[in-house]
Parts: structure tokens; C-alpha cells; sequence
């Protein structure tokens, strides 16, 4: 008998269970679940970024050696399907909705970016597959190539005006002007937001099989309900002919959450073979073809009384789209966005628009943070830049503008109703354990070194998105194993962990006898997968409600077996009253299987959360950069978060420093470069400046918890809130060094190139 032990519960550093098999080799990735036999597809891409299709010749290919198959736009027609992906559409400010140009599976009639899909050849080999994909007679007429981030330009879509995909606004412009005309001090910057490619460790992939007459679908993602959906409305089938599920998963950061087009061919090739057929992008590939993150240009600008007291901000943004709408790419950078736009400031007249602009790019959707790393990003560096100007002390800034304590919940100008905070509170411990009162003496020490030093501020808020639904089941197995289904699902974050946690704390389960089942359509009826940082408190709330279901429901059950009129659960386990006699759920479970109460050994919850969590924190980092040579570093770096109440400290702090280094990849070295004709310059690893060990410092993190009423934990989300703080503090104290050399304008990556040469301009 095992009762519950705090050493392995809740709030409590335990290791990540997982590692063990990762690390020994017994992970179980998408390479290691595919069917024995299964051939190979490989996807023809177009090596032009905008053309008109006048030959697609696959006659050849199709009778290369090994070939069984090869796909154009119109298979899909012909199995009854259709030859489009979906995508979610913004309303325009105007109240009309968006545009919504048709994007093809595979390519009809027309070519928009660089890696667009053609044609899949499936063989018996890899090998084979490319050398059918020389044989295919491709021509094509060159159009005109749209790249800038404007309206106007070569026209991508017909349906799209002006190459725009969406004008969208939110906030009350008049009262906003109004507040500009009759400020004492107005400031406004222009803010750039580089492109990204997410690159996770496991690119993307996915295998078809058809058993019994089902569909079934494995592949690296996020969630499978979602893609459960589309392949069977997609391929004209039902949908209860569709089996997804989802191995292990090697990163996805947002990227992973959507439909691409490669599923939808594996899908009706292997139906159409009925033979299994696999598929894995290359890292080129994966860099041509992934949805991208960022890329957007904002005007920012705010406006201030006499005391210094923000009266209103406004922001102009324009967000690249690239060729087509991605599956939520339309909202990401307009609606998510605002959820955080005034951040943690009491502002209550502001307007924000955005639009987004088709370009012969590949798309643009989520990554880690979605919206609110961007907006937190322009916001940031406004009111550092607004400090500047005014003449005063950027924290002092922050301080006088913050929503008091007092005020919560507070309702901030875009409708967001935050339910705690103690900003001032997170901030004052920053101080402290940023050493911020010793940074004039390192910037001494720096210069001679010769280097110029500077210190950045980031003040952030989050917003956790996503469905507040999920379920969760606990099943008693005749193993004397316990089941936990999930509707979430680990792309690395360490769930297993965490759900162990809370469901050995809440139960009494020994953790060892625990298995967390995840990413199968077919033994979890719903699920709202991952993303957002939705996981743990969405999940976690919904495993707390199915571990007291499960106790309520056995305690009379209990009673019975001990003969007594009713029993506690406490210590995890159930005790008779004024008795040392207990049972614990694992042999009650076997009582009642003994007894044929098959009802009570698998017990189902669902919840919804009546609200989001606003996880939040101060991010301090330090950089030297070498006048000489343009390199920055990023030398100190100091997080103080308000999570709210945490399951496994050591695992959030671990989702800090991957955020952070995501955050500090993108600040300094990550850059999409395309040239005039829409060529990707940066397709390897030899062009794409990943973040390396080297470049990081160690981050400091510490937590100081104000717990979330939003849910019954008192938790917020932690996963992406290291990318949110660490974009705008490393640029902050990027261009706090270049200030005293004259630089005023200071945009991201900061790479030995790009800064050799503010410093020179300036």
C-alpha cells in the first residue's frame, strides 16, 4: 500500500519521468512508429515564388522505376475529395469579412511561393521517389514577385485587393485621437519584428495506413481532433473512418498546431494504394514549407500628461501573411495580439489596427506566444523609448502607470478581464535580483574592455488561450495499472510528469503504477491538443475534477467493502472513522473488479474554466557589444515570474530558459532572408543563425506567485512566457549600449553586421 507521499506531489521539483526512455533511446518518435513496408512520398515543389503553370507533365514520372503513384491537384477531384486547405477568416473593421483566396493542396493553375507543393511521387524508396520527381516536365510563365510588407504591389490573389488580406481594429479610435490632441508629451517609434522558422529538433512528418477499412493517420503535431476533422471532410469520408494519433513529438512551438498539405496527400495515397505511406521533410524542406513566425512592421505611440501618466496609445501594424491564410494566421497577430495590448498599464484609451498583406512568401502563424510576444514586443520598446525622450527612469515609468493591486480583477481597454496581479510586487524583486543598483559598475568594467553595455527591461503580461474544455479519464486496469487520458498534448513540456504529480497527490496512486495516454482520436473522444500554454491549467483542472469524481464515486462502494456507514479520504486513502483501517483506490479497484462494478473502474470529468490566467513577470537582461565587430552579447539575464501556483518549479523554470533562449535566438542571430525574386536565402543551417549553447548566459529565475482565481489550482501558464519578456528586454539593452554612440533605431536580430553598421550610420 502507497499513500501519498509530498515528496512526488504537487509544487514539488520532481524529475521529469520521460527523460529516461528519451534519453536511453526508447522514445518513440514518428521515424520509430512507422508501418514495416510503407512506402516513401516525396513532394515536387515549385522552384519559383510566382508563376503561371503552362506544363505539368508526370507521364514519365509515373513509370520511373519503383513509382506506385504520383499526385497532382486533380487526384483529389477524381477521389471525390477536395483540393483545398482551411483557414480561419478575420472580420475587417468595416464588418466584412476578410479574404479568403483559395488555397490549393496542390498546386492548380498557379504557383505563389518558393517550396509550393506540385506533386507527390510515392515509391518504394526515398531514393526512387526523387529521381521520378527529375522525370516530371514542369514549365511555367514568371509573374511579377510581391515582396514588400505594403499594400499594393503584383497581384497574388484576385480576391484579395491590393494583395490584403484583412483591415481589422479594435479600440475606440475618437476617444484615442482625442487624448493625442490634448497630451502634454507624445512620443511614437517605428518597430520591426523580424521573421522566424520555428526549426524543431524533429521536423515534420506523418504516415497513412488503411486498417478495416479505416483511415489511419499518425503524425508530429499538436493535437489530433482537429486533424481527425479536416481529413475526413477534406477526403469526403466519414469521419468516424478516421483514426489520428500522435507519438512522441520532437518540438512544435505553435507550428505544429496547424493542417498542412503534405497530410491530405499521404492520406489519399495511401487510401488509393491501400498501402501505408510515409512522409518526412528534410530541414530544407522544413524551412521552405513551415509556417513562419513574426514578420510584422508597428507604429507605435503614446501620449502622456504633464505627470507622466499614459492617456492613450496607439499602434499601426502591418503583419506578412506570406502566399496564402495559414490555418489561424489571420487572428494571430490581430486578435491574439490584443488580448495583452496595454500589458500591465492602466490605459483605457487606445486603438489598435492591423492589417495583413499577402506576400510570394511562405505563410505566417503561430509561434511560441502568438500574438501576445509581438505585442508585448512593440509595447516595450515604447515606453523604453518613450523614458528616453521624456528624460526619466524607464522603471519609474513602468511604476507610475502600472494597474494598482487594489484594482483587480480589472478589465483592460480591449475587454480582457485580468483576475490578479502585484506588479509592483514582481518588479521590486527584479530589482533585487537583477543587481540593477551594481549595473553602473559592470558597465564600467565592460568599457575597459572596451565594450559597450547595456541593460533592458521587459514588463510583460500573457494571456492563456485556447479552449477552457477538457476532459480527463481515469481508467483501473486488471494490471493493477492506472490509466490517465488526456486531452493535451506533450510536444516536450513534460506532462507526463506534471500529471503524475497531480494525480498521485490528489489519489494517493502510487506514480509508478500511473501511464498518461495522449494523442489517440480513438481512446479519447475530445481534446483541446496544445497550445497557448493552455495545458496545464486547462488539463490540470480537469485531472483534479476526475481524481475527486473518482473518490466520490468509490466512498460508498468503500463503506460497503469495510462495513461502515461511511469513510474519509485522507493520506490517500479511505479511512473508517474512529479506525485504523484503510483502502486505497488501487485496492479498491480490485474489489470492485472482483465483484463485477465494471462502472467504477473507468470514470470520466470534464470542465471548463471560467476564465483565462495572466501569467506575468519582469525580464532584466544585460548585453556587451564590441564596437568594433558589431558582436553582442547577451552577458546576464534575470526572470522574476508570477505563475500563479506551480506544479513542478524545476520544469517551469525549464520552460523559461527554452523560452528565453527562443527569445534571445531571435533578438540576435535568427533572420528569414528572401531576395527581390523570392528565392529563401536562408534554407540551412549554414544561412539560418540558430541560437548556440555558447551564445546563452545562465538565466536567473525566480518566482514570486500571486495565484489565479480562473481556476481551482490557482495556476497560470508557463510555456511561452519566456519568449513574451526576453524579445523586448534584449533589444532594450541593445539599444541602451548604442545609445551614447548615437543610435536611435535599433531593430532585431542584432547581428555583428546589422549592428557594426548602426553604430556606424550613427
Amino acid at each position: 500500500m502507497t499513500l501519498a507521499n509530498s515528496k512526488f506531489g504537487t509544487s514539488q521539483p520532481v524529475k521529469r519521468r520521460e527523460d529516461t526512455r528519451f534519453l536511453t533511446g526508447d522514445g518513440r518518435y514518428l521515424d520509430d512508429t512507422t508501418p514495416d513496408g510503407a512506402l516513401f512520398a516525396f513532394v515536387f515543389r515549385s522552384s519559383v515564388a510566382h508563376a503561371d503553370i503552362t506544363e505539368l507533365d508526370i507521364s514519365d514520372a509515373e513509370t520511373s522505376d519503383g513509382v506506385h503513384l504520383v499526385l497532382t491537384a486533380d487526384s483529389f477531384e477524381a477521389a471525390g475529395g477536395a483540393n483545398k486547405m482551411a483557414a480561419s477568416i478575420n472580420t475587417n473593421r468595416d464588418g466584412s469579412k476578410g479574404a479568403a483566396p483559395l488555397r490549393p493542396i496542390l498546386a492548380t493553375g498557379r504557383v505563389r511561393f518558393v517550396g509550393e507543393a506540385i506533386a507527390m511521387i510515392v515509391a518504394d524508396s526515398l531514393e526512387q521517389a526523387k529521381d521520378a520527381a527529375e522525370l516530371i516536365g514542369f514549365d511555367y510563365d514568371d509573374l511579377d514577385v510581391h515582396m514588400d510588407v505594403a499594400a499594393g504591389g503584383p497581384a497574388i490573389h484576385p480576391e484579395a485587393p491590393d494583395n490584403v488580406a484583412y483591415d481589422w481594429g479594435i479600440g475606440d479610435a475618437d476617444k484615442t485621437e482625442a487624448a493625442f490632441k490634448t497630451a502634454a508629451f507624445t512620443t511614437k517609434v517605428e518597430i520591426d519584428d523580424n521573421r522566424i522558422i520555428a526549426n524543431s529538433i524533429e521536423p515534420r512528418g506523418c504516415w497513412a495506413s488503411v486498417e478495416d477499412g479505416r483511415l489511419h493517420m499518425e503524425y508530429s503535431g499538436q493535437g489530433v481532433w482537429g486533424l481527425k476533422g479536416s481529413l475526413a471532410s477534406t477526403l469526403g469520408i466519414d469521419k468516424e473512418d478516421v483514426h489520428v494519433t500522435t507519438p512522441d513529438v520532437g518540438g512544435g512551438f505553435g507550428m505544429k498546431a496547424f493542417d498542412y498539405p503534405e497530410y491530405f496527400m499521404v492520406a489519399l495515397a495511401a487510401r488509393k494504394l491501400n498501402r501505408p505511406v510515409r512522409w518526412q521533410a528534410d530541414r530544407t524542406e522544413s524551412m521552405l514549407t513551415d509556417n513562419a513566425g513574426r514578420d510584422l512592421i508597428s507604429t507605435a505611440e503614446l501620449a502622456f500628461d504633464k505627470d507622466h501618466k499614459i492617456t492613450a496609445y496607439r499602434v499601426n501594424a502591418v503583419s506578412n501573411m506570406g502566399a496564402y491564410n495559414s490555418g489561424f494566421a489571420q487572428f494571430i497577430q490581430s486578435d491574439l495580439a490584443s488580448k495583452v495590448l496595454m500589458g500591465v498599464y492602466d490605459v483605457q484609451a487606445a486603438y489598435f489596427s492591423n492589417q495583413g498583406i499577402y506576400t510570394n512568401t511562405t505563410q505566417v502563424d503561430a509561434y511560441r506566444g502568438a500574438g501576445r510576444p509581438e505585442a508585448i514586443y512593440v509595447l516595450e520598446r515604447a515606453i523604453d523609448y518613450a523614458a528616453r525622450e521624456l528624460g526619466v527612469d524607464a522603471l519609474e515609468l513602468r511604476r507610475k502607470n502600472f494597474i494598482p493591486a487594489d484594482q483587480f480583477p480589472y478589465t483592460s481597454v480591449t475587454g480582457e478581464l485580468y483576475d490578479v496581479g502585484d506588479f509592483h510586487k514582481v518588479l521590486k524583486r527584479t530589482e533585487v535580483e537583477a543587481d540593477m543598483a551594481g549595473f553602473a559598475a559592470r558597465k564600467e568594467g565592460s568599457a575597459q574592455n572596451g565594450k559597450l553595455r547595456g541593460l533592458g527591461v521587459c514588463y510583460y503580461i500573457e494571456s492563456i488561450l485556447g479552449s477552457p474544455d477538457e476532459t480527463a479519464n481515469i481508467e483501473f486496469t486488471d494490471t493493477g495499472r492506472v490509466n490517465l487520458y488526456v486531452g493535451t498534448q506533450s510536444n516536450g513540456q513534460g506532462h507526463e510528469t506534471v500529471y503524475t504529480q497531480m494525480l498521485h497527490e490528489y489519489t494517493g496512486i502510487d506514480p509508478d503504477l500511473i501511464d498518461i495516454i495522449q494523442g489517440d482520436s480513438d481512446r479519447i473522444a475530445t481534446g483541446g491538443g496544445t497550445g497557448g500554454s493552455r495545458s496545464v491549467t486547462t488539463q490540470g483542472t480537469a485531472n483534479k475534477a476526475v481524481a475527486d469524481k473518482t473518490i466520490e464515486t468509490f466512498r460508498p462502494f468503500v463503506a460497503e467493502q469495510l462495513g461502515v456507514p461511511e469513510v474519509a479520504f485522507e493520506d490517500g486513502a479511505f479511512r473508517a472513522e474512529g479506525s485504523n483501517t484503510v483502502m486505497t483506490l488501487i485496492e479498491a479497484a480490485d474489489a470492485a473488479r472482483a465483484e463485477g462494478r465494471e462502472d467504477l473502474l473507468s470514470i470520466s470529468a470534464s470542465t471548463t474554466l471560467p476564465g483565462r490566467s495572466y501569467p506575468n513577470g519582469c525580464h532584466v537582461a544585460e548585453v556587451e557589444i564590441d564596437a568594433d565587430t558589431g558582436v553582442t552579447e547577451v552577458v546576464k539575464y534575470t526572470v522574476v515570474d508570477d505563475f500563479g501556483v506551480l506544479m513542478n518549479p524545476m520544469m517551469a523554470e525549464g520552460q523559461v530558459h527554452g523560452g528565453v533562449v527562443q527569445g534571445i535566438g531571435q533578438a540576435i542571430s535568427e533572420h528569414v532572408v528572401y531576395d527581390d525574386d523570392g528565392q529563401l536565402l536562408t534554407a540551412t543551417f549554414m544561412d539560418y543563425g540558430m541560437p548556440r549553447a555558447a551564445d546563452m548566459p545562465m538565466i536567473d529565475f525566480h518566482s514570486e506567485p500571486v495565484p489565479s482565481t480562473a481556476n481551482v489550482l490557482g495556476m497560470k501558464g508557463c510555456g511561452e512566457a519566456g519568449t513574451v519578456g526576453a524579445l523586448a528586454a534584449v533589444a532594450n539593452a541593445a539599444l541602451d549600449a548604442m545609445w551614447e554612440r548615437g543610435v536611435r533605431k535599433a531593430d532585431m536580430p542584432f547581428t555583428p553586421q546589422r549592428v557594426w553598421q548602426m553604430l556606424r550610420d550613427a
